[in-house]
């Protein structure tokens, strides 16, 4: 196999440098004993290790009939088997399909569809919510941690199914390219269901590597506290793989365990929500605060505690700004003060704020961010089999991000709102219209629309306003229940309001508008003051 650079182009990198099978290969020889991944109380793996675990589900999955090209969903929780899962799958040039560990009902049923996917290897702890439901043309479900006997209408393999002889994974009909498609992620759309990115090799390279994230080095060791179902996983991963680094990994965020898995884990650099930042500058000072490894750390959105951030945990602070189809087009300097900035751009892209007609805004004013890139396939390639939402989003030949932002007198790009009607909660981008589709499910509710109301720890909390049949009633604690098996943890409103009707335009639009102006009215029902909290399930 020529696993030589292409110098079909001299802008894309080498398939070495990008493509995982090549660059795992390329480390594996030159340092296989160097550490490449170590979790938070459980084992390291070297470089070496990690080429033998590749093959070896490659291999399996080969068995299984996967071969190159094809799409394989991942539903996994941060482990060493979704690693594991991830690199077999794209060592065979294969498509890794990791989806959201929340996702139940009608959302599972749509990413299912969309992916294409004849195989899932899924958790024993989210089985049950494979009963009952369509799993389109996935035929074969390969289970991970134990075997939870339930009713599924796939044919269920035991994990062993994965452990194939490593000599056995086969070559790749042809060299894996840094424009093949390496990953498909899906995020949540605005208009209609959450929408599968189509990243290829070159992307993900572009999006982890040098550019938007300068500051990490090889010399580094990036935590991933972020779910590998997002970029906000893809990136310590994928970015330290192809610097020759290595990247730790836990189950997810704690504020509690934050600084004793930093200093378990060895970890220099790490990416912080504004959230999670907050919750961490909340905690009593102490001895802990100066008594860690942690060198440099990114937080984004930046907020307004960050130069006290640094300053109390001797940390040096960058933001940046990315979503999953670009790659990391704006970044900082060390240490900003402006809360809200996201940086400048990197060298390798362009960057414009237009209005609705997409001329550009003058100087001064607020428009939405689009982006296009010096080198090809380096941004999103897409999305799977939407061809009207791409051209939607790629119209004129730019990326439009559907973010509003405006420059100050700096040059630094200051986030201003979502143009788009998305909620961003606890780092999770959520779609209005899929809470709403299942608010709408409630027997008594006649009509819904969800908004975002600010969270007082970052982001947005959601808000959902609500219309009862006529003739009927709407208790807010009974709705809520109603949603809760319905729902990710995530997407679950915290407030409720009752009214008799939503406000519309004459052409009978609901004017969401008006209802975030109007934002926590009096009457708004509250499930936290109520004494209601929803936390994450706990998998594994």
């Amino acid at each position: 196999m020529d696993t030589e650079a292409t110098h079909r182009d001299p802008r894309l990198p080498a398939r070495d440098e990008c493509v995982l099978r090549y660059v795992l290969q390329k480390w594996s020889r030159l340092k296989p004993d160097q550490v490449y991944a170590k979790f938070h109380r459980g084992r390291s793996i070297t470089y070496g290790e990690m080429e033998t675990i590749a093959r070896k589900v490659a291999a399996g999955l080969s068995a299984l009939g996967v071969k190159q090209g094809d799409t394989v969903v991942v539903w996994l929780p941060n482990s060493l088997e979704c690693l594991a899962a991830w690199f077999g799958i794209n060592w065979l040039g294969a498509v890794y399909v990791p989806i959201n560990t929340a996702y139940k009902g009608r959302l599972l049923e749509h990413v299912l569809a969309n992916s294409d996917a004849r195989l899932m290897i899924a958790h024993t702890d989210l089985m049950a919510r494979l009963d009952g439901i369509d799993l389109a043309k996935v035929s074969h479900i390969v289970e991970i941690g134990g075997n939870s006997g339930g009713p599924c209408s796939a044919t269920v393999l035991p994990e062993s199914a994965l452990d194939g002889e490593p000599d056995r994974a086969p070559e790749p009909d042809r060299p894996i390219e840094p424009w093949d498609v390496q990953s498909i992620v899906y995020t949540s759309g605005t208009t209609g269901p959450s929408k599968g990115v189509l990243s290829s090799y070159a992307q993900l390279h572009a999006m982890a590597g040098t550019g938007g994230f300068y500051m990490v080095t090889a010399q580094d060791r990036y935590l991933c506290n972020l779910p590998l179902f997002h970029v906000g996983g893809t990136i310590p991963a994928m970015g330290m793989l192809c610097r020759g680094g290595s990247v730790s990994f836990v189950a997810s965020f704690s504020t509690e365990e934050f600084w004793s898995s930093i200093n378990e884990t060895q970890t220099t650099v790490v990416l912080l929500l504004g959230a999670m930042a907050t919750f961490i500058a909340k905690t009593p000072p102490g001895p802990a605060d100066r008594a860690h490894c942690l060198r440099s750390v990114i937080i984004v959105p930046l907020a307004e505690n960050a130069p006290a951030f640094a300053e109390r945990f001797g940390v040096t602070v960058y933001t940046l700004y990315n979503m999953t189809e670009i790659s990391t087009p704006l970044v900082s300097g060390p240490n900003p003060t402006k809360t809200g900035i996201c940086g400048k751009p990197r060298d390798g892209v362009e960057l414009r704020l237009v209005d609705g007609n997409d001329c550009e805004v003058r100087a001064g004013e607020t428009g939405e961010l689009i982006v296009r890139a010096d080198a090809p396939w380096t941004l999103n390639s897409g999305y799977n089999k939407n061809p009207e939402a791409t051209v939607k989003a790629w119209r004129n030949g730019w990326f439009h991000t559907g973010d509003a932002f405006r420059i100050n007198e700096d040059g630094d790009y200051v986030f201003v709102d979502r143009m788009k009607d998305t909620i961003r909660r606890r780092g999770e981008n959520i779609s209005s219209f899929e809470v709403e589709a299942e608010v709408a499910a409630h027997p008594h509710v006649n009509e819904v629309a969800v908004v975002p109301v600010p969270s007082e720890l970052s982001e947005d909390d959601i808000l959902c306003v609500v219309a009862p049949t006529p003739g009927q009633s709407i208790d807010p604690e009974e709705l809520l229940n109603f949603l809760l098996p319905r729902l990710a943890h995530f997407m679950v409103p915290r407030y409720v309001r009752v009214v008799s009707e939503l406000p519309r335009t004459p052409t009978a639009k609901i004017q969401k508008n008006l209802l975030r102006d109007e934002g926590l009215t009096n009457d708004t029902w509250d499930r936290e003051a109520a004494g209601i909290r929803i936390r994450r399930e706990r998998i594994g």
